[in-house]
């Protein structure tokens, strides 16, 4: 009787969404989701969460530090649409009005392992200077209506944004039959996908 190799594989990610830099802006919180291909479905764990509010701390770096828990377990058929993780942060302006601080994201690293990520933050903006003041004095600052939209390319490019902060992600990845499915996770072919910014066994 011929024994059946696996159909899918696994990817397991635990970590935390660690700190954030954000030299203007104080008590602030996060939320994280997951953006992935069509083959991909979570199997485990959570693919959203919203941290606590946290404040700068009273050294000289500033830091806001969340340690706020990832941990989440995907399965798929595919590499391609390997999962980003989109951030959002949230904070009160003048008003007291919560509005938001930055948007990133960045692909979970490709390789097992123990990774640091310091992703760039940036905010959309107003496209005029009326609009500017308006949203100001209204306390609606622009806004994506679906966050997800940062890790998709298309329509990016006519959006207007402004740097704004960094956040700092751990990430603990595992992966689990990719090496019978004929995807090769030897270290060396791995970091060369990373570096072009794909997961090897996707076809450029």
């Amino acid at each position: 009787m011929a024994v059946v190799g696996p159909s899918v594989f696994l990817l397991v990610i635990n970590g935390q969404v660690e700190s954030a830099q954000f030299p203007e802006h104080d008590d602030l919180y996060c939320k994280y989701c997951f953006v992935y291909g069509h083959d991909w479905a979570p199997t485990a764990g959570l693919e959203e969460g919203i941290s606590q509010i946290t404040s700068k701390s009273h050294d000289v770096r500033h830091t806001l530090v969340w340690n706020f828990p990832i941990d989440v377990t995907f399965k798929s058929t595919n590499p391609f649409g390997w999962p980003q993780i989109v951030l959002s942060v949230y904070g009160p302006d003048v008003f007291g009005n919560d509005v938001v601080r930055g948007y990133g994201a960045v692909h979970v690293p490709f390789s097992p392992g123990r990774h640091k990520r310091t992703i760039p933050m940036f905010v959309p903006e107003s496209t005029s200077t009326l609009q500017k003041f308006t949203s100001w004095f209204m306390g609606r600052r622009p806004e994506y209506t679906d966050p997800k939209v940062v890790a998709q390319g298309e329509g990016r490019e006519v959006t207007r944004v402004r740097s704004q902060g960094f956040v700092t992600l751990l990430f603990n990845v595992v992966t689990k039959d990719m090496k019978k499915l004929g995807y090769d996770t030897g270290p060396a072919d791995m970091l060369r996908a990373e570096e072009q910014g794909l997961p090897q066994g996707i076809p450029q």
